[in-house]
């Protein structure tokens, strides 16, 4: 996995650990339902032939489902490399070729010009992980050629308040992570100003996703 960025915190908090689990449950029952919605609208609207890039993807369970349906490529940008060894091991597991698919360790709200264009983006529960989501979504949607996809907590006083009890023992633990409830209709105003419009949304009682399409 080449290329470097300020973590802030992720490659603590997404540790091996955590990058195990997420394998094994992937292994064991599939796609969540968030990531399987997220996967069945890019279906619809068409992968086959396209290049894709996914921001935040961790082992790459979406990846692998879109390359099934036909992708022709994919680049993963991860803030925390400990997901590299998962990502290879469900590759081989899958019978996909290694060089099908690219991981670079890179932010690419902070540096948007090192990152090649795509057919297809995909955020999948990774805007929660960013403070600044003008930034990472405006990146994100001017790398996209023609569909963008992202999934993000329902804005709720409940979710706000339990990011808010969550945030507090991280700081009391000394960690630097952070996770956030960013308003959705901000976020889709973000991915309007580049050119998309919303074509798909599914508001889920925790995760709602969004669809957009040039």
């Amino acid at each position: 996995m080449a290329g470097c960025c300020d973590p802030r915190g992720c490659d603590d908090f997404f540790g091996g650990r955590f990058a195990r689990r997420v394998a094994k449950r992937y292994r064991k029952r599939g796609l969540d339902r968030t990531a399987t919605r997220i996967v069945a609208f890019l279906e619809r609207a068409g992968v086959e032939h396209a290049t894709v890039l996914e921001i935040g993807g961790g082992v790459g369970e979406i990846q692998l489902e879109l390359l099934k349906r036909g992708a022709a490529s994919v680049v993963n940008l991860e803030l925390s490399p400990a997901y590299d060894a998962e990502a290879q091991r469900l590759l081989r597991e899958a019978g996909i070729d290694r060089s099908r698919v690219e991981r670079r360790l890179h932010d690419i709200a902070d540096a948007p010009g090192d990152v090649e264009a795509a057919d297809v983006v995909v955020l999948h529960r990774v805007v929660c992980c960013y403070p600044d989501y003008e930034r990472l979504l405006g990146a994100s949607a001017a790398r996209a050629r023609r569909l963008l996809v992202f999934s993000h907590p329902r804005r709720s006083i409940l979710s706000r308040a339990f990011v808010a009890v969550q945030n507090a023992a991280m700081r009391l633990r000394g960690k630097e992570f952070r996770a956030f409830v960013h308003p959705p209709a901000a976020m889709l105003d973000v991915c309007r100003a580049q050119g998309f419009s919303p074509t798909y949304a599914h508001p889920g009682a925790m995760w709602q996703v969004e669809g957009l399409s040039r």
